[in-house]
């Protein structure tokens, strides 16, 4: 029952298709469990269908109706999109939520480089057991503006368009190095590495230019290049020299799911698409339909995700308790995982969604720091 005064965020919820209704349903759970807990504000979800799956029914993977109610709503919190052998009449992928992004003009793609103790990483190096870095990926235009519109002629030549406009690249850099500021004031390096190809091409020569004029604005803030075949090597071999990457639409779909693989992989691996106005939050991976309905979903990266969309209402609704309530579920994977005794399925082992889930239940209600006590 909601309190007198309290705060009520709307969600829109898109399940979505594959593992997604598998992954949403616990991570509810959770939200109720630590927003029940947290007090002073409360969640009113808003299910909302998209996706292959309803194209395949209905003939439209996203109706208009669904983006205005989401429009509406404070957060979208979406599980997966997409299914094999279901597609669009020119051959492109089912994929609504990039439709959602571009729709609001959700421009930063926010992806944590974030590991814990305990999880699966494949780096041996120790600090890779303590990675903290984010890569921010321009989400409206790159590549990516052209979707759709790319030529074929005479079946000899294949023509797509890379966009880089000054306004687009001036909020994306302000949003990195303002993220950067505020790690620095929690006691990271607070730098910002622009991640291009300048050395070749006009369009990211024109980038680093703009990133050059918007790090002038933000002198408490380090400020450095790094061409994108060097970053991809860097990630590998140092991921923990980097502290905030930016850059550009294809470029950040790529090295993000490298940063998920130096996380233990895409179900490890959350995310959210940001704007002016509004956000989505989601998991890094796809709809895995080989595994959909058979528990295995590792659903991680929905509950991180989910924790990123609290932090995010807190901060844009100025409620504290929102922002605990975010790092306490994060903390509560944290926790999960600390002791090593979770393996999901795609690192070869036997936890599959509910243990998962159980584990971090177990944690946010102090179940697993008391059996820790009383050894």
């Amino acid at each position: 029952m909601m309190k007198k005064n309290e705060k009520t965020f709307r969600i829109a919820v898109m399940p979505g298709d594959g593992i997604g209704p598998e992954v949403m349903a616990p991570c509810l759970r959770l939200l109720d469990r630590v927003v029940g807990e947290a007090g002073g504000f409360s969640l009113d979800y808003e299910e909302m269908e998209a996706g292959a799956g309803l194209y395949q029914r209905s003939g439209s993977a996203l109706p208009a109706e669904t983006l205005e109610r989401a429009g509406a709503a404070d957060a979208i919190l979406l599980g997966a999109m997409g299914l094999p052998g279901i597609y669009y009449p020119d051959g492109l992928e089912i994929a609504p939520q990039v439709d959602i992004r571009e729709h609001f003009a959700l421009f930063a793609g926010v992806r944590p480089l974030k590991t814990y103790l305990g999880m699966p990483v494949p780096l041996a190096d120790p600090r890779a057991q303590n990675l903290d870095a984010v890569l921010i990926r321009e989400s409206t235009e790159g590549f990516f503006a052209g979707r759709g519109q790319g030529r074929i002629e005479d079946d000899r030549t294949a023509t797509e368009t890379m966009t880089i406009t000054r306004a687009a690249s001036e909020r994306l850099f302000d949003f990195a190095f303002e993220l950067a500021r505020k790690r620095k004031a929690a006691g990271h390096p607070g730098r910002v590495t622009c991640v291009d190809k300048a050395n070749i091409f006009g369009t990211f020569a024109f980038f680093r230019k703009i990133f050059d004029e918007r790090a002038e604005r933000f002198p408490d803030v380090e400020a450095d290049h790094c061409y994108v075949d060097a970053a991809a090597m860097r990630l590998v071999t140092q991921p923990w020299r980097f502290d905030v990457i930016v850059t550009e639409n294809l470029f950040g779909d790529i090295l993000s799911d490298l940063a998920a693989g130096l996380m233990g992989g895409m179900g490890m691996a959350p995310s959210a698409d940001i704007g002016a106005e509004r956000a989505v939050f989601q998991p890094c991976h796809g709809t895995a339909p080989d595994i959909a309905g058979q528990g295995k979903a590792n659903p991680t990266a929905m509950f991180l995700s989910a924790a990123m969309m609290l932090e995010w209402l807190g901060e844009q609704q100025d409620v504290e308790a929102c922002r605990s309530a975010g790092a306490r579920l994060r903390g509560a994977v944290e926790g999960a995982f600390a002791s090593g005794a979770l393996t999901p399925f795609e690192f070869g082992g036997q936890d599959g969604t509910e243990a998962i889930t159980a584990r971090v239940m177990a944690a946010l209600d102090g179940a697993l720091e008391r059996a820790a006590a009383g050894r």
